[in-house]
């Protein structure tokens, strides 16, 4: 095959942002300002470097970004206060609380006390549930941004098989559940699936999504496959050998510059949503 789509994820996310800035000039005429609380527990390098991003993206379009940052030793009840003290805070609309919070915290727990409205980054299981049942506002972001990529670029997800490999809760199992709900027959995979790469073999879309460096191997992809590359590691290397898996693709994300711009974007599409829907829009 020698004409390949690259899924550029800009372009995606230049889209959707382009399509919010009315909504954010609409809602400021009413006097609201989309709002997005995040919160950072300690002083992890990389989770302060998305915060930033996740701050100047907000920026850029004009929606107010709120940053919360607690000593490494809060507590899991102090951080639940602070949470339930942003649920209670009409002018926030969106509350983000950045992965992973030090290990003595029910990082958990303090998920599931942001109320479901407020859920913009969709990690309540309320909102994977509702997600799951087909009529979910907040999809978590990365699983929302792998379908905005695949609906922008006219990709077909009715009645093709996808592979999904990864299962975690804010990316493997949700984005399972949305290609479901778009009729995709969808097989799920994981750490201990066996013959992995048999099952990958037969999919006509690949969504990695197991967070190991080149894992997915162009041997196991079938010739026409679309691939959507979710993950990213050190060095900037995604879960997919990009080079060789590019020689069967029709279709595939980069990394950087596929998956990831795109999440941000819906981060931000979910906030004003929120906002939008707190006065009854």
């Amino acid at each position: 095959m020698s004409e390949k789509l690259i899924l550029d994820g800009n372009v995606v996310a230049n889209a959707v942002k382009d399509e919010l800035r009315g909504r954010i000039s609409a809602l400021k005429e009413k006097g609201i300002t989309p709002c997005l609380a995040t919160i950072l527990v300690g002083d992890d390098p990389s989770s302060a470097t998305y915060v930033r991003m996740k701050g100047n993206a907000c920026a850029k379009l004009g929606i107010e970004s709120r940053k919360i940052h607690l000593d490494k030793q809060t507590t899991t009840e102090e951080l639940l206060a602070t949470i339930h003290s942003l649920n209670k805070d009409e002018k926030v609309h969106g509350i983000l609380l950045q992965h992973p919070v030090p290990s003595h915290i029910d990082e958990r727990k303090a998920f599931e006390a942001i109320e479901i409205e407020k859920d913009v980054d969709g990690v309540t299981s309320f909102g994977y549930g509702q997600t799951a049942l087909g009529f979910g506002k907040y999809p978590s972001c990365t699983p929302a941004a792998i379908m905005k990529i695949m609906e922008h670029y006219n990709i077909e997800v009715n009645g093709k098989h996808a592979v999904v490999v990864g299962r975690s809760p804010i990316l493997g199992k949700p984005v399972s559940a949305l290609l479901l709900n778009k009729d995709a027959t969808v097989t799920t995979c994981h750490s201990r699936t066996v013959h992995l790469e048999n099952h990958v073999r037969q999919a006509d879309i690949v969504i990695a999504a197991v967070g190991k460096p080149n894992f997915i191997q162009g041997e196991w992809i079938k010739l026409g496959a679309v691939i959507l590359d979710a993950g990213y590691n050190k060095g900037n290397i995604g879960d997919v050998d990009y080079e060789a898996c590019l020689e069967k693709a029709s279709a595939i994300t980069p990394v950087p510059g596929g998956v990831g711009p795109v999440t941000i974007s819906m981060l931000l599409k979910h906030t004003v949503d929120s906002a939008e829907a707190a006065i009854g829009e």
